[in-house]
């Protein structure tokens, strides 16, 4: 199926982190994922508030349309500007509700930042562990720099990466359907996880 989750993808949001010399990509990520504790540890704030705020700083931590483009990869041509907006805008909704409540019920793992790769000028990957207290989960982050801001476009949990994962799943779908069924799909899902959460 088409939503089937990556376990533990965009989990590592909420993970304490250990310090670590870093340069701008790993500064980055570093600022975003404290705002995400800090945010977590306002125990008088509702689940709901914290879930809007959560949003906001998914919105500045990745780039949704680059983690789109990749996403669909050879597809994504197929797309018209209009689709094209559409699709990212339906993905980034379907990938945060998805993660909004795992997010919510962090406890005290520890994430170690081990290195920062400088791929290009303008691209990094940051490799982290979370510590656990029966294992490690090597998770990495591919980031990408434009107009002087880093963000994220993909995850990578214990070397399954998010973007690779849901891009067979829409090729899979490409192959039989048009794009506007495939906006069509995503809809329905988007739909169906808002109409859990009134039901919860």
């Amino acid at each position: 199926m088409i939503m089937r989750i990556v376990s533990g993808g965009i989990l590592i949001l909420i993970l304490f982190t250990l310090p670590l010399y870093a340069g701008p990509p790993l500064d980055t990520l570093q600022t975003e994922v404290n705002k995400v504790l800090d945010l977590l540890r306002q125990k008088k704030l509702k689940d709901e508030t914290k879930k809007e705020r959560l949003e906001e700083i998914y919105g500045r931590m990745f780039d949704e349309v680059e983690m789109g483009r990749r996403t669909l990869a050879r597809n994504w041509a197929k797309l018209n500007p209009s689709q094209q907006q559409e699709f990212v805008r339906l993905y980034r909704q379907i990938l945060a509700k998805a993660y909004l409540d795992k997010i919510l019920t962090y406890t005290n793992e520890k994430i170690i930042y081990t290195r920062e790769n400088l791929l290009s000028q303008d691209q990094a990957e940051i490799q982290t562990k979370i510590i656990t207290a029966s294992k490690e989960i090597p998770i990495n982050y591919r980031m990408i720099m434009k107009d002087k801001v880093w963000k994220v476009y993909d995850v990578v949990v214990e070397n399954v990466s998010l973007v690779q994962n849901y891009r067979s799943q829409f090729n899979s779908i490409l192959a039989n359907k048009t794009p506007d069924q495939m906006i069509e799909i995503l809809k329905k899902k988007a739909q169906s996880q808002q109409e859990g959460k009134k039901g919860s």
